[in-house]
Order: C-alpha cells, then structure tokens, then sequence
C-alpha cells in the first residue's frame, strides 16, 4: 500500500467565497475518483477546519494499493481531467509526500 498525500496553496487573489467554491469542487472532484480509478483504495480532502497556523489551503490523504497504481493513477484520465480542470487553475504551490505503509 501507499499513501500520497498533497498539500496545495490556493493563488491568494481568490476571494474567499471564490476559495470555498473551489476548495469544495477539488473536494469532489478527487474523492468521486473511487473507484474509478484501478488501485486507488481511499481518498480523503481535508478543506475545513484550518488553524491560522497553517500555510497550505488543502490537503489529499489518499491510499493507492501500490507504486504501480500511483503510477496509473497519475495519467489516469479522469484524474488529469480533476486535476486540469479544479485544481491547477487556482492553486500556486503544491507540496507531495508519499511513502508505502
């Protein structure tokens, strides 16, 4: 198994509403993936809840079932499609850690 876990800016000149809008649909938009794409076990996003602490807007805590399934999951259609459709547009940094469990 592993975890891939991102964590992603949005572009500070979003208003607010405009960051809950897209938060909610990179939301969606990953965790309709289930499913849907061979090897992807779970996949959660975190949008609620952020301390001032923080310096990241989201966070995805997925499982894939292995190093060949990210792999898959990574050109999976239907990912890129979520991934160039709610996500690349609106974020500025994006931070990946993953690891096997």
């Amino acid at each position: 198994m592993v975890k891939h876990v991102i964590l992603w800016t949005l572009n500070p000149e979003l208003s607010e509403e405009e960051k809950n809008t897209v938060k909610k649909g990179i939301k969606e938009g990953l965790e309709a993936l289930v499913g849907k794409v061979p090897g992807l076990v779970e996949c959660k996003v975190n949008i609620d809840g952020r301390l001032d602490t923080s310096n990241a807007d989201v966070m995805l805590d997925s499982t894939l079932e292995s190093a060949e399934a990210l792999k898959g999951y990574a050109v999976h259609p239907e990912h890129v499609a979520v991934a160039n459709g709610k996500v690349r547009p609106y974020t500025v940094q994006r931070v990946c850690l993953d690891f096997e469990i």
